[in-house]
C-alpha cells in the first residue's frame, strides 16, 4: 500500500515537474525571438514591417481648407427619345436628317426634370438644345428655346410682290413675284388672288397654281383697270391660297392696302407680312372648354375635355346623348383619333376627361387638333353640333391658345373656343 501511493506521487511530481519545464523554454524562446525583432527594427527602422503599433508613421492626416472638388464624368449617360409614330411623307428623322448636312450631333446633358405625367408643374427646364437650321423642303421656321418652339418664333408667310401705275391706261399693274415660310403639306398648289374694292364695284384676279414649298415662285402679273385714277377710295387685297388633294381651299393669309398709297409704292419692291385671315361673323352653335398643356420631358400633348355650353337646343329635340371627338393631325395627315364618353340629357355637358397624345416637340408648330362636339341621335347616327381647330394655322381663340402654350411648358391653360358648323 505504501509502495502505491508513493509510486502514484512520484509519477505525478514528475508530470509536474514536466510541464513547468515546458513553459519556461517557450517563454526562453518568445522572448529571445521578440529581442531579435526589436534588433532588427533598431538596426533598420525603413524596413521595419508595418504593424498596427505603427498607425501613427503610416498615416498622415492633414486639413485642408480647399474644397474637394466631386471627379469629371468622361462619359455622358445614353438619352433615349420616342421616335415619331407618323405616316406622312414630311416627317423625317431628325438625327438622322443632321448626320446627313453634315453636322455633328450637340451633346445633352441629362435633364433634371421629373417626368410629370399628367399634372402640369411651373418649374423650367433645366437642359438646353442647340439650334440647327433645318433644310427641310416646307419647314417652318422656329428657335428652339430649351427645346420648345415658341410662339414668338413662329414667322409669318411672306409675300415678295411690287406694283405700277399707268396713268396713260389707267391701269393697276401687281406684279407677283415670290413668297417665303410657307407651312403647307405635301402635293399642295396654291395661288395668289387679289381682290379690287372700290365704290365702282369689286373686281378679282390671280396667278395660276404653282406647287407650293418653303419658298415658291410665280412672277406673273394682276391686272387692275381703274378709270378714275387711283385717287379714289378703295382697297386691294391680296391674298395667298392652298389647295391639296382632296380639293380643300385654305387661306393662308393676307395683306391690305389703300388705293391712295399706290403713288408711295409704285415701281418699288415690297415685302410684306401676310396675316391670318379674319374669322367671319358667323353665330356660333355653342361653346366648348378645353385645357392643354405640353411636357417636353415626356413630348406628351395633354388635352383635357372640360365641358359644354350654349349648344343649339334645336338639333337637341329627340334625344340628348353627347360626346366629343379629337384627331391630331400632323399637316394634313390624321394620326391619332379619340373620344369621350357620352353624356346623357344635359344640355350643358361635362366631360373632364384627359387624352394624352405622343407629339415629338419638332412637330408641335406644324400639328394641328381637330375637336367635334357630336350627338347620338340614334343606332348608328351621328350628328355635328360644331367644329373647332386649335393650331399655329387656326384663327382666334385656335390660335391663341396653341401660342400660351408653345409660350408655357407644362403649364395647365385653359380656354373656351366657339364651336362652328
Amino acid at each position: 500500500m505504501i509502495f502505491t501511493t508513493a509510486a502514484v506521487l512520484g509519477a505525478t511530481l514528475g508530470t509536474a515537474s514536466g510541464i513547468l519545464t515546458l513553459c519556461g523554454l517557450s517563454l526562453i524562446c518568445r522572448s529571445c525571438k521578440k529581442g531579435k525583432l526589436e534588433s532588427g527594427e533598431d538596426a533598420d527602422p525603413e524596413k521595419a514591417k508595418p504593424s498596427v503599433l505603427h498607425s501613427s508613421q503610416q498615416f498622415s492626416v492633414e486639413k485642408s481648407t480647399e474644397p474637394i472638388q466631386p471627379r469629371t464624368l468622361l462619359k455622358f449617360p445614353k438619352i433615349y427619345k420616342p421616335k415619331p409614330s407618323v405616316t406622312s411623307s414630311e416627317v423625317i428623322s431628325y438625327p438622322d436628317h443632321a448626320s446627313e448636312k453634315g453636322g455633328e450631333p450637340s451633346p445633352e446633358g441629362p435633364s433634371t426634370e421629373p417626368d410629370a405625367g399628367n399634372q402640369a408643374t411651373d418649374s423650367s427646364d433645366t437642359f438646353t438644345i442647340l439650334r440647327q437650321d433645318s433644310k427641310d423642303e416646307t419647314p417652318c421656321a422656329r428657335d428652339l428655346t430649351n427645346g420648345m418652339t415658341t410662339s414668338s418664333s413662329i414667322f409669318h408667310p411672306k409675300l415678295h410682290f411690287s406694283l405700277t401705275y399707268y396713268t396713260d391706261q389707267n391701269e393697276l399693274h401687281i406684279t407677283v413675284i415670290e413668297a417665303e415660310h410657307l407651312c403647307v403639306g405635301s402635293g399642295c398648289e396654291g395661288y395668289v388672288a387679289g381682290v379690287l374694292t372700290f365704290a365702282a364695284g369689286q373686281r378679282e384676279a390671280q396667278t395660276s397654281s404653282r406647287r407650293l414649298t418653303s419658298h415658291t415662285r410665280w412672277e406673273e402679273g394682276l391686272v387692275f383697270s381703274l378709270p378714275g385714277g387711283y385717287e379714289v377710295e378703295g382697297e386691294v387685297a391680296l391674298s395667298l391660297h392652298s389647295c391639296d388633294r382632296f380639293s380643300q381651299n385654305t387661306n393662308l393669309g393676307v395683306m391690305r392696302f389703300k388705293l391712295v398709297d399706290v403713288g408711295m409704292m409704285s415701281n418699288a419692291d415690297c415685302w410684306v407680312d401676310l396675316q391670318p385671315p379674319k374669322q367671319q361673323d358667323v353665330q356660333s352653335a355653342g361653346e366648348l372648354l378645353l385645357s392643354i398643356s405640353y411636357l417636353p420631358a415626356a413630348n406628351r400633348l395633354g388635352v383635357v375635355v372640360m365641358k359644354a355650353r350654349g349648344l343649339q337646343s334645336d338639333k337637341l329635340k329627340d334625344s340628348i346623348d353627347l360626346s366629343v371627338k379629337l384627331a391630331l393631325k400632323h399637316q394634313t395627315t390624321k394620326l391619332k383619333k379619340k373620344q369621350t364618353r357620352r353624356v346623357k340629357h344635359k344640355m350643358n355637358p361635362v366631360w373632364n376627361e384627359m387624352m394624352m397624345l405622343e407629339v415629338p416637340r419638332e412637330l408641335l408648330s406644324k400639328s394641328s387638333l381637330d375637336l367635334e362636339v357630336l350627338n347620338q341621335a340614334g343606332p348608328g347616327e351621328q350628328e355635328s353640333l360644331g367644329r373647332c381647330q386649335l393650331g399655329l394655322h387656326a384663327s382666334n381663340t385656335g390660335l391663341q391658345h396653341w401660342q400660351q402654350m408653345l409660350d408655357n411648358p407644362r403649364k395647365q391653360i385653359a380656354m373656351w373656343h366657339p364651336l362652328y358648323d
